[in-house]
């Protein structure tokens, strides 16, 4: 590597690196304007000179290489002297006022280093910008750096923000819109983290002050799990950055992650215990509601035994709090009536993936993603529902990489794919079954991974021989000649990494789905190497994770078998677990129907809100004796059906841990206080444990002692000590304190076996089909501002961004019915109706509707088909017939 000296430092660096990179990474303050980390050089401001022995002139540190045998001088009056003569230059754009108010931005610090005073004064051709609910613009005090620019351009992939004109007539615009909240913004607030100046602030821009802390800490949304700088003063979030070295996310966030958080100190948070009285909600001691929830339980297993009572797990939930309530409910309770929230949405992905590969999980990193030569997306919309990963993966293509993208909509990653494929809604294994027929008859598989790593080839080639392109076109409304492109691009693109969503997974044959994609990538050798693989998009931050620690009527913490694992949790555990098999999420609510259950504590999920045919789950509730809802608010459930209701702290407000989408383990941190009595779900868990006998089992610590647990009975989780997790989590496998980790899974052999086996997948068509009554097919599905029933994103700045739910129509449907957009319509089906707001969207193919479910009050989940998958009972969220029509006394039409 080469020797360079910086300010009298010798040092190695790697080949490549940059004289600022250099000075920087030996702590040298060296300041660069128009330098963000996240993006490629420029040398615009000019003001990271440096001066290196035997050049004549000082060299910009951000575009120079570091070469061997280089004397580098940061500092000197000559420096010092033109680096203050720039800032001179700049202050004229700097108001007195932001300089005050916001001294942590990057101009603001350098001009109180080097004495420079502000003199801006509002410019009469920059007027402010303040259109967008969070973002404000005050381009008089921009110093064209072009770093708003470049950020959005090479990170967010958005290429909002314009410079127009030349010299001292340019000016930087968000395109060819009016403003900036009409513009193609997606509030990821990139631009404002990456601004060194007063242009660009946010609503939640504070300063900082000596009482403040910055923790870091894991985002509570999606699954790609971002790490986050969480500011807060007291008991107050007060602003969410990205953490700048974060492996995930790469110093980047969405609107979700860095901006809805005010939910926290939202008024109606819930701080005290509440029993359903006569008159309502009725505050309880602490001491009183947990005798009460213990002695409900302890009554109801006496009178009807244990498996009368189900425990639901949370993806918001740490993963030490999931595994305590499993153990609570197999150890306390005596029931494996134990699940979550991944039933509805990846229970599929896991049972495909583990039924083929022998492990349940993603095989690949996100990291991968700048490895792909092309990239396979099935039933996902990675921009609008895992805004970084979809950035990431939209810069990949524009470098570049080929993109084949199935789904019925046309999102926003089909204006950059190389293919779209648009399969009727319920049709993805006939499609998925003719891409690996064309790869099979026109010999683009890969014969060698195939003979040493696949296994019932011949039975699978017999199979595969009738699901031709023509074949599927007739079912699907794919072209052949499209299927056979895809096919031929999927086959030959080396390597080509699979993703898959919701559009897969929630459907009858979601699990068969999953093993028809597992296919094509067995077919082509895209398993074991970088670049490659089968990776599920999980929804929620830590539903891999609540269903990974036993949260799950089969499977102990670990995704162990119970029949594989008894004696092993028994002997750690001291105490029996039932070998009887649990209901799942979705038997809970049939067994409540039918009178079996008497006893449901549902842990941070809204199940009434987001259940399909809500007025049966309604139902099936109103039937048991008795309801804990464990939340931060009164949610639906709550609201309607529960007894009790327990006050929830929130991610901010408690330690432990998060599993992310491609098993990494990644830290949480308490930033701030919970509000009043508020508790951790742990410590709730282990109270009510305590008051049923049961308190020697659960008299841990803290976190940390409940994860050590895990980690003694999970033998790929064994090397992940908390002290491992201090820079950017570890993924599992990961054996011993020595193991750094398994990025790719399956390198040599499968978890289960050497050769993983080919599925011959039959197509069964759902039973919900259109007719003359129900002429539409309805999807649903999230938002990019808006997270799953709303619970936290409802009561954050980011409602402005999307307040409400709508029904979207391709415009020559919605012209055929005589509706325009924004008029209110009434959506039925066979199980029942809603009323949304009508959205016009050219994306959307005739005789498809597609909703979003964020906002509990246009109860959407009545519509929806109570109909489930058929191996792990997912319902079938994707398909829906339904008519629609304009609600009377609705003006427009």
């Amino acid at each position: 590597m080469p020797v360079v000296e910086i300010d009298g430092r010798k040092l190695d660096v790697a080949p490549g690196t940059t004289v600022l990179e250099a000075a920087r990474h030996i702590g040298i303050d060296l300041p660069a304007l128009c330098h963000d980390p996240r993006l490629r050089p420029a040398g615009d401001c000019r003001i990271c000179a440096v001066e290196i022995a035997g050049e004549p002139h000082p060299r910009m540190a951000c575009t120079t290489a570091a070469a061997e045998g280089m004397a580098i001088t940061t500092r000197s009056p000559a420096l010092d002297g033109f680096r203050k003569t720039i800032l001179a230059w700049i202050a004229d754009r700097v108001s007195p006022a932001s300089y005050d108010a916001l001294p942590g931005k990057e101009l603001h610090m350098l001009m109180r280093r080097y004495g420079v005073e502000p003199r801006g004064q509002q410019s009469p051709k920059r007027e402010r910008d303040l259109s967008h609910p969070i973002i404000k613009v005050d381009m008089a005090q921009c110093i064209d750096c072009f770093r708003c620019v470049r950020i959005c351009d090479e990170v967010q992939g958005q290429f909002v923000w314009h410079a127009v004109g030349r010299g001292a007539e340019t000016e930087i615009v968000p395109g060819d819109a009016p403003d900036l909240a009409s513009s193609d913004c997606v509030a990821c607030g990139a631009c404002v983290d990456t601004c060194p100046t007063a242009a660009l602030t946010d609503i939640f821009s504070a300063a900082f002050r000596d009482d403040d802390k910055w923790t870091r800490s894991t985002c509570a949304y999606c699954g790609v799990g971002c790490e986050i700088e969480i500011h807060s003063r007291g008991a107050q979030v007060l602003e969410i950055r990205p953490a700048a070295d974060s492996p995930v996310s790469k110093g980047h966030l969405c609107s979700k992650g860095r901006y809805a958080f005010d939910f926290n100190a939202s008024p109606d948070r819930l701080r005290h215990p509440l029993k359903r009285g006569r008159d309502g909600w009725e505050p309880l001691a602490w001491d009183v509601a947990l005798d009460q929830c213990a002695n409900e339980f302890s009554r109801i297993v006496s009178t009807y035994g244990p498996d009368s009572i189900g425990v639901l797990g949370s993806a918001r939930a740490t993963n030490e709090e999931n595994y305590h309530l499993q153990k609570f409910a197999r150890t306390v309770l005596g029931t494996n009536n134990v699940d979550c929230c991944a039933r509805v949405c990846h229970a599929p992905s896991a049972a495909a993936l583990k039924a083929i590969l022998g492990t349940g999980a993603a095989t690949n990193s996100f990291d991968d993603i700048e490895k792909a030569g092309a990239f396979l997306i099935v039933g996902a919309n990675p921009t609008g529902n895992h805004p970084v990963v979809g950035a990431r993966i939209k810069q990949r293509v524009l470098d570049g990489a080929k993109l084949i993208v199935i789904d019925p909509r046309r999102i926003e990653l089909a204006d950059h794919a190389t293919l779209h494929l648009a399969p009727r809604p319920g049709t993805n294994v006939p499609l998925l079954n003719a891409l690996a027929n064309v790869i099979v008859e026109e010999e683009l598989f890969d014969a060698a991974f195939i003979r040493e790593r696949a296994s019932a080839w011949d039975e699978f080639r017999r199979f595969i021989a009738g699901s031709t392109p023509e074949r599927a076109a007739a079912i699907c409304g794919v072209p052949a000649d499209a299927i056979r492109d895809a096919a031929r691009l999927y086959a030959a693109t080396s390597p080509a990494m699979a993703f898959h969503g919701l559009g897969l997974t929630e459907h009858t044959q979601g699990t068969e789905g999953v093993m028809a994609l597992t296919n094509l990538a067995l077919l082509t050798g895209n398993l074991g190497k970088p670049g490659a693989g089968i990776n599920p998009l999980r929804g929620q931050n830590n539903v891999q994770g609540a269903a990974h620690m036993g949260c799950e009527p089969a499977s102990l913490t670990g995704a162990i078998a119970i029949e594989e694992g008894q004696s092993r949790f028994e002997a750690i555990w001291k105490t029996a677990i039932p070998a009887r098999p649990g209901l799942d999420l979705m038997g809970m609510i049939d067994a409540a129907a039918a009178g079996r259950l008497k006893a449901l504590w549902v842990v941070g999920y809204d199940i009434l809100a987001t259940l399909p045919n809500m007025d049966r789950t309604r139902e099936a509730l109103s039937r048991l004796e008795f309801i804990v809802v464990q939340d931060l608010f009164i949610n639906e459930t709550a609201r309607l059906c529960a007894n009790m209701v327990l006050p929830a702290a929130s991610a901010f407000e408690k330690d432990g841990t998060f599993m992310n989408s491609e098993r990494r383990i990644q830290r949480v941190r308490k930033a701030v206080a919970p509000p009043g009595e508020t508790l951790p779900d742990w410590k709730i868990v282990q109270e009510i444990a305590a008051r049923m006998g049961h308190g020697s089992s659960f008299s841990f610590a803290s976190p940390e002692a409940i994860w050590n647990e895990i980690r003694a009975l999970w033998p790929d989780g064994r090397g992940i000590a908390y002290d491992r997790l201090e820079a950017g989590g570890l993924q599992w496998p990961c054996r011993s304190e020595a193991d750094p980790g398994t990025e790719i899974m399956h390198v040599s052999q499968f978890a289960h076996a050497r050769a993983a086996p080919l599925r011959c997948i039959d197509y069964m068509p759902s039973e919900e089909v259109t007719d003359d009554v129900f002429p539409f097919l309805l999807m649903t599905g999230r938002d990019l501002y808006q997270f799953n029933a709303g619970t936290m994103t409802m009561r954050t700045e980011n409602a402005k961004l999307r307040p409400a739910d709508t029904l979207d129509m391709a415009p020559v449907d919605a012209a055929r019915l005589d509706l325009q957009a924004g008029a209110r319509v009434r959506i039925r089906s066979r199980h029942g109706e809603a009323c949304l707001t009508l959205r016009l969207d050219e994306g959307m193919k005739t005789g498809e509707v597609f909703a979003t479910f964020h906002d509990p009050e246009n109860a959407l989940n009545r519509v929806t088909s109570p109909r489930r998958d058929r191996v792990v009972h997912a319902p079938e969220y994707k398909l829906t017939a339904v008519a629609v029509e304009r609600l009377e006394g609705d003006a427009r039409r």
